[in-house]
């Protein structure tokens, strides 16, 4: 029987351990700060359980554009929420109790965390509470004195916000993503240094909660990695909703003056609030645990170097998730845990495909996107056939009061395979599987125009862009009220 030993209890970790413990092997999983890892107890379950609360404040804020008012206040002319008109403005609409929404997105991390390793638990995998580190290929020596020798050893100890020495977090007025939900209150004025995905997600939903939010970025637009049209739907919302987004903008330091805080910028100007979020990035957790002692390889940026099958550079060493610096997404941290183990153990197994990840933004709207780029595309990486269908055009979309977002589809000229998609949407995360699907299964534009989307919805989106970018105008007889 085989003993595979994971240091690292995030989805790279727990679900290697799940899929080594289905194959009989014997599973002893290391993790010092609960089964879960930061994903669970410190990112994502608690930054969307948070942006949750902030998406029901922005549909009730937007309940006058319905015709709906609350009691007491005439209803307003026909907007959306985004108008200046201050009773459309979250904090005109409901009440907002911090100590409430932060209680309950801890104890929603809290409680993920146990349910996860009670699984474990219930499939014989040992979880051990402790910190650990190879003290030799397959040895790992945790804080206790206890040491624990495997066939195989899997690396998923994550990463850590990056922390800048002129900006050091304090836990109080200068935090990391990770702090925000100890404070007692919304903050009157957030300052979010760094517009990539971290930043602007917590730039939405704190806007939508009613804080003053001002957007430092470094670059020319928000989400500089993403999708160019999706971006600027976003910063023009922003915008509209009041976020003060300062581009091209790098900030030299943050330091506490008082009650609040001073960012000052490379070009001599300042800015000043209440709270400033530091979202400049993370860095993987891979110092200080053996792994260069045993001859694993890392990268510049300090990254366990793994390949499609998860192996490092030590035959039966492999590593999964945000310390290897592949995707900084949860689902490829557990896809990159399961591969490990199918591969150490003898199973069929296809290498990690990144052309097939969806990934998604949780601002409002969200953007969720899968396969080629627009970028690829532009630069000459890919041929495509391109379509950009605005959501504005979709009866559902008008029924919800929705005008902003979009759905693209990246299609192969001739055969109509699709490529690739973006999706700009309020539940995007979701809208994006079908694309997805027709991604990983190689599915043309064709069959999925052929395939039957409810009405009204906004899915069907979806399949009329199909039917538009289809090179064959076979549907036409067919087309449904779209």
């Amino acid at each position: 029987m085989s003993r595979i030993i994971i240091l690292g209890g995030g989805p790279g970790g727990y679900e290697a351990a799940l899929v080594a413990a289905s194959l009989g092997a014997t599973v002893t999983l290391i993790e010092a700060n609960g089964v879960g890892g930061a994903c669970v107890l410190t990112d994502c379950v608690p930054s969307k359980a948070l942006i949750a609360a902030s998406e029901t404040m922005t549909s009730v804020a937007a309940a006058p554009a319905l015709g709906l008012a609350r009691k007491g206040l005439p209803l307003p002319a026909p907007a959306t929420w985004e108008s200046t008109d201050p009773r459309l403005k979250p904090p005109e609409v409901l009440t907002i109790e911090a100590t409430l929404v932060n209680t309950r997105v801890q104890e929603l991390a809290l409680a993920q965390s146990h349910d996860i390793e009670s699984r474990l638990k219930r499939e014989k995998v040992e979880v051990v509470h402790a910190r650990g580190r190879l003290v030799g290929p397959h040895a790992v020596e945790t804080d206790h004195g206890d040491c624990y020798v495997g066939d195989v050893v899997l690396i998923a100890t994550g990463a850590t916000p990056r922390i800048l020495p002129t900006a050091v977090p304090d836990g109080e007025r200068i935090l990391t993503w990770q702090q925000l939900y100890q404070l007692p209150e919304i903050p009157e004025h957030l300052v979010v240094v760094g517009s990539g995905v971290t930043g602007a997600e917590f730039a939405s939903a704190y806007r939508a909660l009613g804080a003053a939010v001002t957007l430092v970025s470094s670059r020319e637009r928000v989400l500089p990695g993403e999708d160019q049209d999706a971006a600027r739907v976003i910063e023009d919302v922003f915008v509209r909703r009041g976020i003060d987004v300062l581009n091209r903008s790098r900030a030299a330091s943050v330091r506490r003056i008082g009650d609040g805080v001073i960012v000052e910028l490379t070009d001599g100007r300042t800015v000043t609030g209440s709270h400033a979020l530091m979202a400049v990035g993370s860095v993987p957790q891979t110092k200080g645990i053996g792994l260069t002692e045993v001859g694993v390889r890392l990268g510049s940026g300090g990254h366990v170097v793994v390949d499609r099958m998860s192996r490092t550079s030590v035959p039966g060493v492999y590593a999964a998730g945000d310390c290897t610096g592949v995707l900084p997404l949860a689902s490829v941290a557990a896809m990159q845990g399961r591969i490990a183990m199918w591969h150490a153990l003898g199973e069929a197994v296809t290498p990690l495909r990144l052309g097939t990840v969806s990934s998604n933004i949780f601002t409002e709207p969200e953007i969720a996107t899968v396969g080629v780029t627009q970028r690829m595309k532009d630069t000459g990486a890919i041929t495509a056939d391109v379509v950009t269908l605005p959501l504005a055009r979709n009866p559902r979309a008008k029924m919800l009061g929705i005008t902003d977002g979009f759905v693209k589809l990246f299609c192969r000229p001739g055969s109509g395979t699709v490529l690739g998609g973006v999706v700009v949407a309020p539940r995007a995360s979701e809208l994006i599987l079908s694309i997805s699907l027709a991604v990983t299964h190689g599915l043309t534009s064709e069959q999925l125009a052929n395939t039957f989307a409810i009405y009204p919805s906004l899915s069907g989106s979806i399949t009329e862009a199909a039917r538009i970018v289809h090179p064959k105008d076979l549907f036409a007889a067919f087309d449904d009220p779209l």
